[in-house]
């Protein structure tokens, strides 16, 4: 037999079920994440209330919001009840989350090892789906004057324009420099592009007596650090 679709409706349940009206009433922190999930949404299909088409989305990624937040536009249309709108709703708010989490990021007045740089890029680098070569400038006390995008590519890797590194070096009057990027793939093993580089901007950088501290290759729990492992 066809269900009715009023049955779903979140106009029929009561107020304390009602995912707006419970935000209202009681606060967002009452909230589970199904139900914030199906106020992105509004509306889930003939056979399933937005709260239960919320939860099965969720469940697909372990309940894992960081999951939730990689997956594509493309992949959440491919739940059953999931349109271009809906998915492109679930998309924003997300990467809000993610900029939000990067805006938290306290630049720390002093750079104190590689833990700190892991720190001040994570919230950045970490879950990015793509190659980005980000790089620090430091005075003479180890304090961030400046953080840079220098590149962003694709999963193959990025571009590094040394000419570039240098001249933003020399505007910024650092003294040293830090240099990042991440490895979407979740490895931390530099690449012999990944050595190559920092061979090449540490000469380059030499000779204008501005020093590389470091090199970190950053994922979404962990990194790397060229010189911890002495590979500076």
């Amino acid at each position: 037999m066809q269900q009715n679709s009023e049955n779903f409706s979140i106009k029929k349940w009561s107020l304390d079920d009602r995912p707006r009206e419970k935000l209202l009433h009681k606060g967002k922190d009452a909230l589970s994440d199904a139900e914030l999930v199906a106020i992105l949404i509004g509306s889930g299909s003939r056979n399933e209330s937005a709260v239960a088409l919320s939860k099965r989305i969720l469940a697909s990624v372990d309940h894992n919001l960081n999951a939730l937040g990689k997956l594509s536009v493309g992949q959440l249309m491919k739940f059953k009840g999931i349109g271009e709108a809906k998915a492109v709703s679930i998309a924003a708010a997300t990467e809000l989350g993610r900029r939000r989490q990067s805006d938290k990021a306290e630049e720390p007045t002093k750079i104190t090892g590689s833990n700190a740089v892991f720190r001040l890029l994570q919230p950045i680098l970490g879950e990015l789906p793509h190659e980005e070569f980000w790089i620090l400038y430091l005075n003479n006390s180890n304090k961030v004057l400046h953080k840079h995008q220098l590149s962003k590519g694709g999963m193959t890797g990025t571009l590094v324009d040394v000419r570039l590194v240098l001249k933003l070096a020399l505007e910024r009057g650092a003294v040293s420099l830090i240099l990042a990027h991440n490895h979407p793939s979740g490895g931390l093993r530099p690449s012999q592009a990944d050595k190559d580089i920092t061979t090449k901007l540490k000469v380059a950088a030499a000779s204008l007596d501005i020093k590389v501290l470091d090199h970190l290759i950053i994922t979404e729990n962990s990194y790397f650090s060229f010189a911890d492992e002495g590979l500076l």
